[in-house]
């Protein structure tokens, strides 16, 4: 079977929801669009208000510290430039995040999930031009769905792929195969990336994005059955173009 793109997901607030789009227009050297914009600085961030940029994970709220968060799903409006955002145990929130005062809103409407974590929410921000990825350059994730029915197989019953938190989801490959991706280049559509490292995960993968409970200790699974901690792998775009679920993944070099 040849690999192709399954499912194209992004997350408009770093660790704060989640959205399934069938398409996505990408730019050379930039993050998904719409994708971790944002983020939810906590209680203790160095994140500098007055000169804006790039920060690392540690500096904003994540489901590391709070699984509740899983749980959130959004809806993202770009004409209208607004995000609703859902979870079972909080009413519905439509905000326009450009504007700080929906910004301050919606401090308050993740307080009650994610209290309990050492650091709680306190602003939120965002860098121009600059996507809050877990990287310290601007990347996107794919994620491999046979890796993922690799870690079920070894735990024993079916698990969430959107615990990963990846931006590409394809199937195809064999298992792991994304590992041997790295330092090549891959076509998906009319864009082209440069795989550049695998994916070093947190402990937000323990938390069930149904349920927000951590279910499973995920790095301790991944260390002991496939002997890494890693699942996924990062790309740079290095040429832009539209790319639509069902495109196929090729190796170019």
């Amino acid at each position: 079977m040849s690999a192709y793109l399954a499912q194209i997901w992004r997350h408009p607030v770093k660790a704060h929801g989640r959205e399934r789009v069938d398409m996505v227009t990408l730019e050379e050297g930039r993050a998904m669009p719409w994708d971790r914009v944002w983020a939810v600085a906590h209680e203790r961030s160095c994140f500098d208000v007055e000169r804006p940029g790039w920060n690392p994970p540690g500096d904003f709220s994540r489901g590391a510290s709070s699984p509740r968060l899983q749980q959130i799903e959004c809806m993202t409006d770009p004409a209208y430039r607004t995000i609703t955002f859902f979870h079972p145990d909080r009413p519905p929130l439509t905000i326009d995040p450009h504007d700080h005062g929906d910004g301050c809103e919606f401090i308050q409407w993740v307080m009650p999930i994610s209290l309990g974590a050492k650091l709680l929410p306190s602003r939120f921000v965002r860098a121009p031009d600059e996507a809050m990825t877990d990287t310290g350059y601007q990347s996107i994730s794919l994620m491999n769905l046979a890796s993922h029915r690799a870690v079920e197989g070894r735990l024993g019953h079916p698990l969430s792929p959107l615990r990963w938190r990846g931006n590409l989801l394809v199937d195809g490959l064999a298992p792991w195969e994304e590992f041997d991706l790295i330092g090549n280049r891959v076509q998906i559509g009319a864009a082209e990336f440069e795989v550049v490292e695998a994916d070093a995960r947190c402990r937000m993968t323990d938390a069930n994005p149904e349920t927000g409970r951590r279910d499973v200790d995920m790095l301790q699974l991944l260390h002991d059955e496939f002997g890494h901690t890693n699942f996924g792998v990062y790309m740079k775009v290095v040429s832009g173009g539209q790319v639509i679920e069902g495109d196929r993944l090729t190796v170019l070099s």
